[in-house]
């Protein structure tokens, strides 16, 4: 009994003489891997700082900068992990690591894969800039202001001032409108005259009503297109350009434009006419209505005659 003790304390002793001996020939491994992290550390962060002073110029979006800046530390300071690790002869634990980073992003890219791809969708639209915070867009049926940018989604206000999240995978992915890009928007503005108006006076004053306003943009000239004979007027339609930077621009060009037309109009005697409607009150079609009460007006005297 007292041998079997022995013998198994005497193991023991043995194995942590091993290990203080290990331990004491790998003090300059150590020495080594941590001087090796500390500079990898600094790696890190020079790099976060180039990173981030390169972002400055091609992006203003902060959360995507300070992803990346974040991703790029990261990736230096991983490196310099493994590093100090094969200094310090764990070159299994280098490769368990690896291991398990791969199986652990594999199942991470299937659960969040929506995520990843709104992720990578936002760092995208940071990069190519199609649109910027205040910029007017609508995509998937949705119009507004750009509110904010984020990583996930792109917040708009609607012109009722409710917010709205769009993913920015949607926006990527489907056709999308910036109307503020360029500064300028046309509008169409449908009329219709008489049919007895003069047709080339009626243009000329519609294009002198409109380059009456102060919005119109000069740079493009007023446009009008008779399309068709209406019921009761002749029916066009004057296209036109205005400046543009908000909502309320379009909707008071729009205001303006109808307001001159119709000041321009009655200044000149171009009619705007109400539906005109032709009643036929006979049995047969085709008479006229004074016509057949002429004709029964004659009857019923006739008739008092003969009385």
């Amino acid at each position: 009994m007292n041998l079997g003790i022995g013998k198994a304390l005497n193991l023991v002793i043995d194995k942590l003489a091993s290990w203080v001996t290990t331990a004491i020939k790998l003090i300059p491994n150590l020495v080594v891997a941590i001087i090796v992290l500390l500079i990898f550390f600094g790696i890190g962060w020079l790099i976060r700082k180039a990173v981030s002073k390169s972002l400055r110029k091609i992006t203003e979006n902060r959360a995507v900068a300070g992803l990346l800046e974040t991703l790029a530390g990261v990736i230096v300071i991983a490196v310099g992990i493994f590093v100090a690790l094969s200094v310090l002869q764990l070159a299994g634990v280098v490769t368990t690591l690896l291991a398990g980073a791969g199986v652990i992003g594999l199942a991470l890219g299937f659960a969040f894969q929506d995520t990843a791809g709104n992720l990578i969708s936002g760092v995208i639209l940071s990069f190519r800039h199609p649109f910027g915070i205040g910029d007017i867009i609508e995509c998937d049926g949705y119009y507004g202001y750009v509110h904010k940018i984020n990583l996930r989604c792109t917040i708009i206000r609607d012109t009722q001032g409710y917010l709205i999240f769009i993913p920015n995978k949607t926006i990527l992915n489907k056709p999308f409108i910036n109307y503020t890009w360029n500064g300028a928007r046309r509008l169409d503005i449908k009329c219709g005259c008489s049919q007895a108006d003069d047709l080339d006076k009626v243009r000329r004053v519609a294009k002198e009503a409109i380059e009456s306003i102060d919005s119109y943009n000069s740079e493009r000239e007023v446009e009008v297109f008779f399309k068709e004979f209406g019921a009761s007027s002749m029916d066009y339609v004057v296209r036109f350009w205005i400046h543009f930077k908000d909502d309320i621009e379009r909707h008071q060009a729009r205001n303006d434009a109808i307001i001159a037309m119709r000041k321009y109009f009655d200044a000149n005697d171009i009619a705007t006419p109400f539906p005109i409607r032709t009643h036929d009150f006979a049995m047969k079609g085709g008479k006229r209505l004074h016509e057949e009460l002429i004709k029964a007006d004659a009857q019923i005297k006739s008739n008092g005659v003969d009385k």
